[in-house]
């Protein structure tokens, strides 16, 4: 599968999957999903916020506690083989944990974009993700979504 044919499937099956929810992800939703569609959602939210805003913007979104510290980056590391890239989220979710309260705080537009030197680590992590594993990963995460579809 090429890049631009896993950016497709990708898309066009969380696309599905936020149809079937209802539109957004909540509480009253999340069974609605298996492991692997919570993953493949999970790594939709990862794409499209870090490819918009890095990681900060995807704290701030409100997305963190399911990307981050849900089961996405263990079943990476463990179910689906991406033992690196799974660690990398690890990572990620530790400097997130350490800053969480202030990284999760409302904030105006200005304060919002001071996070991206106050928290330059996190910056660094988008820019890595964009660089060292986007246009790799995302092919990987599509092939193994369309090889253990739930049915």
């Amino acid at each position: 599968m090429t890049y631009e044919e896993a950016v497709n499937y990708l898309n066009s099956e969380t696309d599905q999957l936020i149809t079937r929810i209802g539109g957004q992800l909540n509480e009253s939703n999340m069974d609605m999903l298996s492991p692997n569609e919570h993953c493949l959602l999970a790594y939709r939210y990862l794409r499209d916020e870090v490819m918009e805003g890095g990681f900060i913007q995807l704290i701030q979104n409100g997305y963190g506690p399911y990307v981050l510290l849900g089961p996405f980056p263990m079943l990476l590391k463990k179910e689906w083989g991406m033992k690196q890239f799974g660690q990398f989220l690890f990572d990620v979710a530790r400097e997130y944990k350490a800053n969480r309260e202030e990284l999760e705080a409302d904030k105006t537009e200005e304060e919002f974009m001071a996070q991206y030197e106050q928290f330059e680590t996190l910056n660094e992590y988008g820019d890595e993700y964009l660089d060292d594993y986007e246009e790799d990963v995302t092919p990987l995460i599509a092939e193994y979504f369309k090889a253990h579809k739930p049915h």
